[in-house]
């Protein structure tokens, strides 16, 4: 069963490609996970992810907000799990705080 989003009331909902997980691995998590108190690292895939790159926490109360907030889409996506990877790894290092000097 594909899992869909809302990106917003006037942008169709998106299916999730199968076999990606992409927005679960590019991206730091800070929030809590469960089996990942601390959160995750970018480019860690999250334990919650199964082996086939379904979370396992969809929808449960325990899933992180940022998670449940993320709006997909033909941008961010891209046409191959590859291309998301890439969008979202550069979303990362652009939105990542300086380092402290």
């Amino acid at each position: 069963m594909a899992r869909r989003f809302a990106t917003s009331t006037t942008v169709p909902a998106m299916d999730c490609r199968p076999d990606c997980g992409a927005c679960c691995t590019a991206p730091s998590i800070s929030s809590p996970i469960p089996g990942m108190l601390h959160g995750k690292p970018a480019g860690v895939r999250c334990i919650q992810l199964s082996s086939d790159n379904r979370c396992r926490i969809f929808g449960q109360p325990e899933r992180p907000a940022c998670c449940g907030g993320l709006a997909p889409s033909a941008e961010m996506c891209g046409s191959s799990r590859l291309e998301a990877m890439h969008w979202l790894t550069r979303l990362e290092a652009e939105t990542a705080p300086d380092p402290v000097r």
